[in-house]
């Protein structure tokens, strides 16, 4: 039996290795184990139990002498010793021995000058469907030829931590040693935590090559190649706003972008399927069907047909398949260099206007920031909006320090020209939920909203010569209108919906001091002309 070199990581007498299985043989496998069942589409379906997000606060890096000064320490970013990582990892390898072992050999970065090999070593046959989804998968030729792999991870869900005796936090641990090229996860079933690990040690690579990497979606015309980078957090439109018919998709995610131009990192995508509807979102909808991985959606038990709108075993249900899934996937996944970068974000405070033209400083500032906020009511105990801060528009993935990220964007802006946009897919006319009378206000129309970022991508407010207006509180540029769209144009300035202008401006006032003590907490150090492009309470 061929072991694939298991031994040298001390992963013993294994029951059966197998490497690189066909989806219908993963599927076959998984069903048989009983890790899933089939629904009605022919997607395996499975339950990851206790964990069905990713468990941020038991993420842990390797801190060692060659990775200590590169790394941005904190909450997110949290060391541990080789030692405890070693100790866990061979506990891990020792849980493995007498088990079917499931390899798959796959890369990540569409780019040949900036592809990594992966080798992920799974103890469930569905997780190993996921990756094999998710990462870029080798040819015949490829893989006879892919011989010792950049970065191994092991993905062992089945064993538990001691948090006493391995110094966790938890039963779940996932860890990261750059230096020595290792991932180890253990404890949580979720597949999330197998494709954010790639992500995270992507971002640690391809800095280094002089690539920014980027949490992000990135569509093309299919004619000129014009590429568009869509940024934003959970809840934003970033996968919606992406997902154009007009245009194709090169993917949904995770990107890098080099001097060639944008590239996939990934092979696939992972969707959210809650209240999933086929007429708002054909594209993912038509996507599960049989090799894709659904995790955590309510399956009838005897027609075998799913209810998206059932959160009962997570708000958080997804489904990973491969790009091609999607019919206008752009394969290979890469694209020209971006005309056009969007920062998404979904403000539920209800002041920030639709959309804003930012400059280099303003960009970086609001790409440090990466701004979103959750609706009042959404938590117990949230009664009014909340903002939430995550660097780069994805913090928990980003082992640098920003300025390292945000000055690549910079210098990317200033050297190819890109434009850059600030469009606010929430609510304008007030905050989502009244706090006086408890109303829900509405949010912005998607139709407005696509009509804008349209208009951006088509450089038509230079071309048209529209007129902008400075917000002196957010210290924003914004559009007067909207060329070639049915779009009103008080809709351009909130403070102009808001029945009561001094509550407009209290909020607002509000809103723009968060920013800025979140930016003087956070970026002690970033250049002056950077803060100054922020907001003015």
């Amino acid at each position: 039996m061929e072991t694939y070199g298991l031994e040298k990581l001390g992963i013993l007498n294994a029951k059966a290795v197998y490497r690189n299985l066909t989806p219908a043989v993963l599927t076959e496998k998984a069903l048989q184990r009983g890790e899933g069942e089939l629904m009605d589409t022919g997607a395996l379906v499975v339950k990851t139990g206790k964990y069905t997000g990713r468990s941020a606060q038991d993420k842990f890096i390797v801190d060692t002498p060659a990775v200590h000064d590169k790394i941005a320490w904190g909450k997110v970013n949290v060391p541990v010793s080789r030692e405890k990582f070693n100790a866990i990892k061979a506990k891990i390898c020792a849980y493995l021995q007498g088990r079917e072992i499931f390899i798959f050999d796959g890369m990540a970065g569409a780019d040949p000058a900036c592809t990594q090999k992966f080798r992920i070593i799974n103890e469930l046959a569905s997780q190993n469907l996921f990756i094999r989804d998710l990462l870029i998968r080798p040819t015949d030729e490829e893989l006879a030829a892919f011989g010792d792999p950049d970065y191994t991870l092991i993905a062992a869900p089945g064993f538990k931590c001691d948090p006493e005796i391995d110094g966790t936090r938890s039963e779940a641990a996932i860890m990261i040693d750059y230096e020595a090229h290792m991932i180890i996860i253990c404890g949580s079933q979720y597949a999330g935590e197998i494709k954010k690990s790639v992500f995270s040690t992507m971002n640690f690579i391809l800095p280094q090559q002089d690539v920014l990497p980027m949490h992000c979606s990135c569509n093309m015309d299919p004619e000129t190649k014009e590429t568009a980078v869509f940024f934003g957090l959970s809840g934003t439109g970033k996968t919606t706003l992406s997902a154009d018919p007009k245009r194709m998709l090169i993917g949904d995610d995770e990107h890098g972008w080099s001097d060639h131009g944008v590239f996939n990192i990934e092979g696939g995508c992972y969707a959210k399927c809650i209240d999933l509807v086929e007429e708002e979102q054909p594209e993912i909808y038509h996507a599960i069907r049989f090799g894709a991985l659904v995790e955590n959606v309510v399956i009838d038990p005897e027609k075998r047909t799913p209810d998206y709108s059932d959160s009962t075993l997570a708000v958080n249900s997804r489904v990973g398949y491969p790009v091609e899934f999607i019919p206008n996937a752009a394969v290979p996944g890469v694209g020209g260099i971006p005309k056009v970068v969007i920062f998404l974000t979904c403000d539920s405070f209800g002041v920030l206007p639709p959309i804003s033209q930012l400059s280099k400083e303003a960009a970086m500032y609001q790409f440090v920031t990466g701004f979103t906020s959750k609706v009042a009511g959404t938590e117990i105990g949230v009664t009014e909006p909340v903002p939430t801060f995550s660097t780069l528009f994805g913090e928990p993935f980003m082992p640098l320090k920003a300025q390292v990220y945000a000055d690549m964007l910079g210098e990317r802006i200033e050297k190819y020209n890109t434009k850059v946009y600030l469009v606010n897919t929430g609510w304008v006319s007030g905050p989502a939920v009244d706090p006086k009378t408890g109303e829900k206000n509405k949010r912005m129309k998607l139709s407005y909203t696509r009509a804008m970022i349209t208009a951006a991508l088509n450089d038509a407010y230079a071309k048209e010569g529209v007129a902008f207006e400075h917000n002196d509180i957010f210290n924003l540029e914004v559009p007067t209108s909207v060329p070639g769209a049915d779009v009103p144009a008080e809709i351009m300035n909130p403070r102009n919906l808001w029945a009561d202008k001094a509550a407009y401006d209290e909020q607002a006032k509000k809103l723009a001091k968060m920013f800025q003590k979140n930016f003087e907490e956070k970026y002690p150090d970033m250049p002056e002309n950077v803060k100054n492009a922020g907001p003015k309470a």
